[in-house]
């Protein structure tokens, strides 16, 4: 039995089971993924002082569970899914079960010590389901554009009716956000901050405040890295192969894409930059990547010494 300072929990979560089990015990304990599972199975692990409970994004299923045990105080690390199979296949564990994946989770935890996942402000809670709510429309949009040009006579028809609906409950929805927002004295000024960078709007700014909490907190080089803007060396031996970057959040770096676009024509800094890098033979995406990189430090900076847009 593992003493209480050497208790690494993984949790497999499904939409109907969590998986429980302890690095070098064998087996594992099933919990029901609902709100008397959730509730048993805190009591648990309450009395056990685990120094580090794993969990796996699971689209969504976990979040639940995750809420309330860090509500209760418990250390959970809410690991990337990517992380955690590279791990069990340099592990040697190929096979794939509840039970195996939620053994390998705790393993993961034991190995790597990942950072600790921080409780969510109910108006950051709010803002991530807003964002996530808005992308599915913002899919939806696209979708139906793309179908308008196929279509019959009344397809078209229809499709514009829906069109028309999903651009308005989007539109509805960015109002939602910033209501939210303008209802929070320190989110208000980070908003203005934000909004005061040209080319950076609405969305980009509700996005950084409510998925890059680290914002102004870190330095450059971690703040690129968080967004998966850091370009990566690639060498091996006497082969220096191409940096590139990859990882990070996903969502953050799709808003900072469209803001480093608009940012190439509106923004004076970002501008010149992206010309510089063009005029020395950089490709356009690679120069559009870096612009994406200066224009999130420019506002970790901004937000570190609590300024807005000062640059000429």
């Amino acid at each position: 039995m593992n003493s209480k300072s050497e208790l690494y929990v993984g949790i497999d979560v499904s939409k109907d089971s969590l998986e429980a089990a302890i690095w070098r015990q064998t087996g594992s304990q099933t919990y029901p993924n609902t709100a008397e599972g959730i509730a048993e199975l805190l009591s648990t692990f309450s009395q056990q002082f685990p120094r580090i409970i794993v969990i796996e994004a699971t689209g969504g299923y976990e979040q639940a569970v995750l809420k309330q045990m860090l509500q209760a105080g418990l250390p959970v690390s809410l690991v990337n899914p990517t992380r955690v199979r590279r791990f069990a296949a340099a592990s040697g564990r190929l096979a794939k079960t509840d039970r195996i994946d939620a053994q390998v989770l705790a393993h993961f935890g034991q190995a790597m010590r990942p950072k600790l996942s921080l409780l969510k402000s109910e108006l950051v809670e709010q803002l991530d389901h807003y964002l996530t709510r808005r992308r599915q429309l913002v899919s939806m949009i696209t979708a139906e554009k793309n179908r308008l040009s196929t279509a019959g006579a009344f397809g078209q028809k229809d499709i514009r009716e829906t069109l028309a609906w999903l651009q308005e409950r989007r539109k509805n929805l960015e109002r939602e956000m910033l209501e939210l927002v303008q209802g929070q004295p320190i989110y208000r000024q980070r908003m203005a901050q934000l909004s005061s960078v040209p080319g950076v709007g609405l969305v980009t700014a509700l996005t950084l405040i409510a998925e890059m909490p680290e914002l102004g907190r870190v330095n450059r080089q971690q703040i690129a890295a968080l967004a998966g803007v850091a370009p990566l060396n690639r060498d091996s031996g006497k082969r220096k192969g191409k940096r590139r970057t990859f990882g990070g959040r996903s969502g953050v770096r799709n808003t900072l894409y469209m803001a480093a676009l608009s940012a190439s024509r509106t923004n004076p800094v970002i501008k010149a930059f992206y010309g510089r890098l063009l005029a020395n033979g950089k490709e356009k995406k690679v120069a559009l990547t870096a612009c994406m990189r200066k224009l999130l430090v420019i506002m970790n900076a901004m937000a570190r010494d609590q300024q807005s847009w000062i640059y000429a």
